[in-house]
C-alpha cells in the first residue's frame, strides 16, 4: 500500500511555453472537496442518493472504494462516471475482515481518505486498518486520532505514533450507545486541534450525525482553511442536518491591499482572521436524506488556468463559476486583481456565470503580501505568480501558511526549493514564504523541476513554464490526483481554442 510510483521510468514533461495572448474557454470536472463530502454524506444516508458532477480522479475513486469496503455501493448511471446512484452502508457499517480479525483500506495520498473514513471505522462492526503511500505516512494524523480514542473508539498506531499505518475500530461500541442512558438526547462531546487540518474537524462533523444524541465538538487552536468547515456543515444542513454552529464572523471589508483601505466590492478577503479558535458545533443526530445532490466545478483546480491569462495575457473563461459558494478557491476574484489581472463575473443564460480574467503578460505581474491562511491550498499558484513577478522587480510575501508544511509534501520547502532552481530568490518565513525581487537585469532560467507527487507543486511548475521557456517536469501525472488528464486540458488552452473538457475517466470529450 505504501510503494511509490516508479518516477524514474517517466520522460520529463515539458511545460509549454506561451505562443501569444490566450482566448480559452476552460470546462473543468467537479470538486474534489464537495465530490468528498457528497460521498461520505450519501454513503450514510437513510434513502439512495443521486450525485452528478462527481469528480473521478485518484483521490475520489480512493474514496469510493473506501466507502465500498464499509458496505455502500454506488453505480453509475447510463455509463457516466461523473454521475452515480449510492445506495448507503448498513449502520454499523460491515467489514470484510481478514486472518487479524480487521478489514483494509488504502487511502493512497487522499487526506479525505485518511481523515473522513477512520470515524467510520469507529462505529463499524469490526476495525479497518488504515494505509496508504509512503508520503501519506509523513501526513499529520494525530489529532483526530486522539479525538475517536476520547470518544472510546479503538485506535491502535502500527507505525510511528500519531500517523499511518492506523488500526481504528468500534472498541467497546461506546460511540454506538448514548453517552448517557438516562439523557439520551445528550450529544457526545470531543475537542479536537485542528491547526494542522481542517479536516480534522469536518471528519467529526461528519460523522456526528450517525451518533445517538449527536456530537458536539470544539475546535481549540487556530483553524486553518476554515472555508472547508464551513462546506462541511453548508452540506450536512443541505441534507437535512440540523447544525447548531458557533456565529459567524462579521463580513469584512472588500479586498485591499495591505495598509490600504478595503473596497466594498468583490468576495470577502481570505487574509481576514477567521480561525473559528474555541468554537464548539453541535450536530443533531439522524441519517442524512437521500435525493439529489449536484457538484460544483473546482474553483481551486481553476487557478492555474486563470493565472495563465496573467502570464500570457490575453482571456481565460471559465463557465459554470458558483456565486455564491463555500469553495476556497472563489478567492481567485480577490487575489488575481491584487496581482495584476482584471476578473469579471460575467452573467449569462438561466443564471449561468462565467469567471472571464484578462491578464497583459508577465511583465504586468505585481507582487503581493497576502495571508492565505483560510486558502492554503491556492498558495502554490499565488507563488508561481510572485517567482514571475519578481524578475520585474516585484517581491512577495505569503503568509499564515505554516500548516502547508504537512500536505502532500512540505509545500514551503518545496516551493523554496524550485523556486531556487529556476534562478528565484525564496526563503521560509516561521508561517510562510518570502520571494525577494531579482536583481535589475536578472531573470529566472528553464530547469526540470519536481513535483514531489503533489498536484499542485506540479500546476505551479506549468505556470512557470508558461514564462520561462525550456522548462520540464519530473511527474506531470500526479496531477490526476485532483484533475484526470491535466496535460490535455493545458494544452487546449494553450491551442487558443475553447477547451474541451473531460469526461473525468480521463478521455477528452
Amino acid at each position: 500500500m505504501h510503494s511509490d510510483p516508479a518516477l524514474s521510468a517517466r520522460e520529463p514533461w515539458p511545460a509549454p511555453p506561451a505562443r501569444g495572448p490566450l482566448d480559452a474557454t476552460v470546462a473543468l470536472p467537479g470538486s474534489k472537496s464537495l465530490t468528498a463530502r457528497a460521498l461520505v454524506l450519501a454513503a450514510v444516508a437513510e434513502a439512495p442518493t443521486t450525485l452528478t458532477g462527481v469528480l473521478r480522479s485518484r483521490d475520489t475513486d480512493l474514496m469510493l472504494t473506501a466507502l465500498t469496503a464499509l458496505g455502500a455501493r454506488f453505480e453509475e448511471i447510463d455509463g457516466d462516471p461523473t454521475r452515480l446512484r449510492a445506495y448507503s452502508a448498513p449502520l454499523p457499517a460491515h467489514v470484510e475482515t481478514g486472518p487479524d480479525g480487521a478489514g483494509r483500506i488504502d487511502v493512497g495520498l487522499a487526506g479525505t481518505v485518511m481523515r473522513f473514513v477512520p470515524p467510520l471505522a469507529a462505529i463499524a462492526d469490526a476495525p479497518v486498518v488504515f494505509d496508504g503511500d509512503r508520503a501519506a505516512r509523513l501526513r499529520p494524523l494525530s489529532p483526530l486520532l486522539d479525538a475517536l480514542a476520547e470518544l472510546g473508539a479503538e485506535v491502535t498506531c502500527l507505525g510511528e505514533p500519531g500517523r499511518l499505518p492506523v488500526r481504528v475500530g468500534p472498541g467497546d461500541g461506546a460511540l454506538r450507545r448514548p453517552v448517557d442512558p438516562a439523557h439520551p438526547e445528550r450529544p457526545h462531546r470531543v475537542s479536537v486541534d485542528a491547526s494542522a487540518s481542517s479536516q480534522f474537524l469536518s471528519a467529526l462533523l461528519l460523522v456526528g450525525p450517525l451518533l445517538p444524541g449527536g456530537l458536539a465538538v470544539t475546535a481549540v487552536g487556530h483553524i486553518t482553511s476554515l472555508p472547508h468547515v464551513t462546506m462541511t456543515v453548508a452540506g450536512l444542513r443541505e441534507r437535512g442536518i440540523v447544525v447548531e454552529g458557533p456565529e459567524e464572523p462579521e463580513e469584512p471589508e472588500g479586498p485591499g491591499e495591505p495598509g490600504e483601505p478595503g473596497s466594498s466590492a468583490g468576495p470577502a478577503d481570505p487574509s481576514a482572521d477567521t480561525s473559528g479558535s474555541g468554537r464548539t458545533w453541535i450536530v443533531h443526530p439522524g441519517r442524512p436524506a437521500g435525493g439529489r445532490a449536484g457538484i460544483e466545478p473546482d474553483l481551486s483546480n481553476a487557478g492555474p488556468f486563470l493565472a495563465a491569462a496573467l502570464i500570457a495575457g490575453g482571456e481565460v473563461r471559465l463557465p459554470g463559476w458558483p456565486a455564491p459558494t463555500t469553495q476556497a478557491g472563489d478567492a481567485w476574484r480577490e487575489l488575481l486583481p491584487r496581482l495584476g489581472g482584471d476578473v469579471e463575473l460575467r452573467d449569462g443564460p438561466e443564471g449561468v456565470r462565467t469567471l472571464v480574467v484578462r491578464g497583459a503578460g508577465a511583465s504586468s505581474l505585481r507582487g503581493i503580501d497576502a495571508d492565505l491562511s483560510a486558502v492554503g491550498e491556492l498558495t502554490p499558484v499565488v507563488a508561481a505568480l510572485a517567482a514571475l513577478a519578481s524578475e520585474h522587480g516585484h517581491p512577495s510575501r505569503l503568509r499564515g501558511i505554516a500548516h502547508l508544511r504537512g500536505h502532500e509534501t512540505d509545500r514551503l520547502a518545496a516551493l523554496v526549493t524550485e523556486i531556487t532552481r529556476v534562478g528565484g530568490i525564496a526563503r521560509q518565513t516561521d508561517d510562510g514564504l518570502m520571494i525577494d525581487a531579482l536583481p535589475a537585469g536578472d531573470r529566472l532560467h528553464p530547469a526540470l523541476l519536481r513535483s514531489y507527487a503533489d498536484h499542485r507543486i506540479a500546476a505551479f511548475a506549468a505556470l512557470i513554464g508558461l514564462g520561462v521557456p525550456g522548462t520540464e517536469l519530473d511527474d506531470v501525472e500526479c496531477t490526476s490526483k485532483t484533475l484526470p488528464d491535466f496535460p490535455a486540458l493545458w494544452a487546449g488552452m494553450l491551442g487558443r481554442e475553447p477547451s474541451r473538457g473531460l469526461d473525468q475517466s480521463g478521455v477528452p470529450r
